[in-house]
């Protein structure tokens, strides 16, 4: 069944593919298809808290897993993903964090013209509209809303003034261009309501009559003729459609994503194609390799003071409907919640130039992270993760059939440095709770307790109990050379009409969460497509 052409086609409608479309149909003389492999919404992604709510939900997420690795105890581990529009800024925790300028000065000194912290930096400050913008930095009129949480709460107060007891700022701009301290996370919140990019990008673009935006869509390969790219394959109510561009597509579809259906189209490694009988249409040995993600570790605490953990204030079924009624009258409380309401950036050695670590502080703990059940008593979590991991993997298909999920291989803690890293902040987090000023609040370590002590069983209790942060990137990396898949205009390298829009370009980790930076992606995209024109 062949569709009428377009412009251009868009695969994916998350972070990234959103913000494109969004930015295309601005032009009312361009035509943009807009695929999206999940449905249009759910009814939970509207509640900030709905990312402990999706987090497993195939209603609304991949909920992929990854491969049984010796480095983190054989486990599988969830590898969860948006499926919906608005992609993984529709399930995610909501925390908006730029990065450095030191990753994007990185980038742009591995060969990719264009990207230094002097070029994105005016791109993240046109994309958001941030509510304590004035200082030239920030944004104040862009479509993506941007807020400070509001929640206040004595434990809050107390580890502010732990962490300055212990040499740490309190630093009131982490996406100025210093990142460094401990500060009051900035979300992608408004009044109470996610701020996807559903919401803040596609929603004020849907009647536009040049765009149109296709559900349940399943694209299954990008279609060739020679080395230029027509447009895509995809299958919608049990039948396959051809959507062809006259322009370009682009694949947004993200890290796991987009490497998998350029394989599925015969592009990549030809010993990967070969082995699952599909024919090379295009060498590229880039496809699917230097994957990273950030290996996430949770130490949990018991707290002594009374109503500052919502483990207490969920913990009986007047509680949670006391926060039921909270979030319906004043959009706050535990509803209102992004995954951390603190955050702190710092260095685990003092001779590094910028901070190698990220700690989320949490004033809950969960017992059971499958199930996501509170603790029964009151506690509280911190967790900590290597900005910029070394450790690289990689997301391989392992069958032709488009519906079977990639092969995922995390590689974590195979880099000394990430293993150096991992160890310091894990005793950084025990030095910020050991603070007198915690000691109002503090109880004891019960989640791995102090017996855990040495950097071997630390480490050990690491690769044994550690979830990822759900930052997975890299797989379709920018850059010069052979190994790169995409130019930095996002071309994939040797065909025409084909670029790449989502975190799989990342040729290293920005430092933090992801969504700001595949946001910036989509918005990049569109520049040099229109530039294009």
């Amino acid at each position: 069944m062949a569709e009428a052409e377009f412009d251009y086609i868009v695969v994916g409608a998350g972070s990234a593919g959103a913000a494109l479309a969004s930015r295309l149909t601005e032009n009312p003389n361009c035509k943009v298809l807009l695929l999206e492999a999940g449905k249009a919404s759910h009814p939970y992604s509207r509640f900030p808290i709905s990312f402990g709510l999706l987090i497993d939900n195939p209603a609304a997420n991949w909920c992929f897993m990854s491969e049984p690795e010796s480095n983190t105890a054989d486990r599988e581990i969830p590898v969860p993903r948006g499926k919906l529009l608005g992609g993984s800024s529709s399930i995610n925790g909501l925390v908006y964090v730029r990065g450095q300028p030191l990753d994007y000065n990185t980038w742009a000194q591995m060969g990719n013209r264009g990207w230094t912290w002097e070029d994105v930096a005016p791109v993240f400050k046109r994309m958001e509209s941030y509510e304590k913008a004035g200082d030239g930095i920030r944004g104040e009129d862009g479509p993506l809303q941007v807020t400070e949480v509001p929640d206040r709460n004595p434990l809050y107060d107390a580890l502010f003034a732990a962490a300055e007891e212990v040499g740490h700022k309190v630093n009131p701009d982490y996406n100025s261009p210093d990142q460094e301290g401990v500060v009051k996370t900035q979300v992608t919140i408004k009044n109470g309501r996610r701020m996807s990019t559903a919401h803040c990008y596609l929603r004020p673009a849907m009647n536009r009559p040049n765009l149109r935006i296709v559900t349940e869509a399943s694209t299954r390969r990008v279609l060739l003729e020679g080395k230029r790219c027509v447009g895509v394959a995809y299958e919608k109510g049990g039948q396959t459609v051809e959507a062809r561009a006259g322009r370009e597509t682009v694949l947004a579809a993200g890290a796991v994503c987009s490497p998998q259906i350029l394989e599925l189209s015969g592009i990549g490694r030809p010993e990967v194609l070969g082995a699952h009988g599909i024919e090379v249409q295009h060498e590229l040995a880039g496809v699917g390799e230097n994957f990273r993600d950030h290996i996430n570790a949770r130490i949990q605490w018991r707290v002594t003071a009374r109503g500052v953990s919502y483990n207490e204030r969920m913990g009986t079924l007047f509680g949670k409907a006391g926060q039921v009624l909270r979030y319906a009258f004043t959009r706050g409380g535990f509803m209102s919640l992004p995954s951390a309401p603190l955050l702190a950036f710092l260095r685990t050695r003092p001779e590094l130039e910028t901070p190698d670590v990220q700690m989320h502080l949490v004033p809950y703990a969960v017992k059971d992270p499958k199930r996501r059940l509170l603790q029964p008593f009151p506690s509280m979590t911190i967790a900590c993760y290597q900005l910029r991991p070394e450790s690289l993997g990689s997301i391989h298909i392992r069958s032709a059939d488009p519906d079977a999920q990639p092969a995922i291989r995390f590689n974590f803690l195979h880099d000394e440095i990430d293993q150096r890293a991992m160890t310091g902040g894990f005793r950084m987090m025990r030095e910020l709770m050991a603070a007198e000023a915690m000691a109002p609040l503090r109880g004891a370590e019960y989640d791995p307790g102090e017996q855990v002590a040495s950097d071997d069983e630390i480490l050990d209790w690491i690769r044994s109990n550690s979830q990822t942060a759900y930052h997975p990137i890299g797989t379709c990396r920018m850059g010069p050379g052979p190994e790169a898949v995409v130019d930095d205009r996002l071309r994939v390298r040797g065909l025409e009409g084909l670029r790449i829009a989502d975190a799989s370009i990342f040729p290293t980790m920005p430092s933090g969460n992801t969504n700001a930076p595949s946001i910036m992606i989509g918005e990049r995209c569109a520049d040099f497509l229109r530039d294009r024109e």
